[in-house]
């Protein structure tokens, strides 16, 4: 069974990235392989629009390997002052695959359907120790751009590289915007190269996002908040942002109402003909020294009050509610939430997770997975699908079912 609410495609998919609203549309660009299930060097860039967060449709990649790129992973793209958008993209050679270039691709039509590629703006500097090096993302910096690039260094450490430029197309060279050794365990552990790393602004405030990876084993996405100023990013805080076997590699975007938001590579989920899916859209917020989380209203016009034992369902638990729930099948129990102290156990298919929650906890449905979100965090993991003859006990919840007409 194929979720309604989190994007699928053909083929395997992961990273998200390049969201923009533009013209009355989303577009969603994605790391996608076609026609396999299963993750290869030579990715291409997929390309998904619609006219919410929830509407997006599948159509064909953006951009493909070839023309000097051995693979296209993950990037961004930025609306230039003239109307026009770039993508910038992680060029990669199979023969030094950790080590990508940044490169240019102009969009030749209005729907942003057809792309030319450009020549390469940015490479890892030299003599810094750089020993990984993908996943641009560029932001608007008052008259100017500048962009962050994930990385990996010598001595230990992960870290990210930061550039400047006055027009897009000519880039300073590069430096260290932060980094931090691998053996630093408090309050958080980051791994030895920082994946999609990117600073958002939220209410004010500045908010690093990145995903932890070490020796080539995939973490989770963890924060910190701090100041960003004159090109190096000093963090006041750190935290985790993801939990369980599915969140990873978060990009950020602004939304048709111009908010800070976040969406995750959900791993672990597949069905017939298709691998990877992405995390419902959550809008961003600070509260305190924290980074909260919570799923973006475009998934309120598709509430169906009578469809809260169809196949994908929306559900409130409050924090005063009872401390168990469960969601049973016809012949099988789908899912045990329990509430202890501070902790939220869940049980699902046979495994056992163990995460913080703090206030309300919002427990999204569809089909083959599960997302959980509180103000500590996102969790999420594939589950037996929902076959709508579920049904709840032993909490009071508020259900309302999801449906696309």
């Amino acid at each position: 069974m194929r979720p309604e609410f989190h994007f699928t495609a053909s083929g395997w998919i992961n990273d998200p990235h390049g969201v923009t609203y533009a013209d009355g549309r989303y577009h969603l660009f994605f790391q996608y392989v076609p026609g396999s299930t299963s993750w290869d060097l030579g990715c291409y860039w997929g390309h998904a629009s619609g006219h919410d967060l929830f509407s997006l449709h599948e159509l064909a990649p953006a951009l493909a390997p070839g023309d000097g790129d051995d693979g296209i992973w993950s990037g961004a793209v930025m609306v230039a002052d003239d109307g026009l958008p770039r993508i910038f993209y992680t060029s990669i050679s199979a023969g030094e695959p950790a080590i990508g270039r940044i490169r240019i691709a102009y969009a030749e039509d209005p729907d942003w359907l057809h792309w030319k590629k450009g020549p390469v703006v940015a490479t890892a500097p030299t003599g810094t120790g750089v020993t990984a090096f993908r996943d641009p993302v560029v932001t608007a910096d008052g008259s100017g751009w500048r962009m962050l690039v994930g990385a990996g260094f010598a001595n230990g450490a992960a870290g990210a590289v930061g550039y400047s430029s006055g027009d897009g197309e000519t880039w300073s060279e590069g430096s260290t915007v932060i980094a931090r050794l691998g053996d630093e365990v408090d309050p958080v552990w980051s791994g030895s190269i920082w994946e999609c790393p990117q600073i958002i602004e939220v209410d004010g405030q500045h908010a690093l996002l990145l995903s932890v990876w070490n020796e080539d084993v995939l973490h989770d996405v963890l924060y910190a908040l701090g100041s960003y100023e004159e090109g190096v990013f000093s963090p006041r805080t750190w935290g985790r942002l993801s939990f369980g076997p599915s969140p990873y590699a978060a990009t950020a975007f602004r939304d048709q109402q111009d908010r800070s938001c976040v969406m995750f590579w959900l791993r672990g989920i597949s069905g017939d003909g298709w691998t990877g899916a992405h995390s419902v859209p959550y809008v961003v917020a600070i509260d305190g020294d924290q980074l909260s989380l919570s799923p973006h209203p475009d998934l309120d016009r598709y509430h169906d009050e009578t469809a809260v034992t169809g196949t994908a369902a929306d559900m409130s638990w409050s924090d005063h509610a009872r401390t168990t729930m469960r969601i049973l099948g016809r012949d099988t129990e789908i899912l045990v939430l329990d509430k202890i102290g501070t902790d939220l156990h869940i049980r699902v298919d046979g495994a056992e997770y163990t995460l913080p929650w703090e206030g309300d906890i919002r427990i999204i449905l569809d089909g083959p997975i599960l997302e959980v979100s509180s103000r500590a965090g996102v969790f999420a993991c594939p589950i037996d699908p929902l076959q709508g003859d579920w049904h709840l006990e032993g909490a009071d919840i508020k259900v309302r079912g999801l449906r696309k007409q």
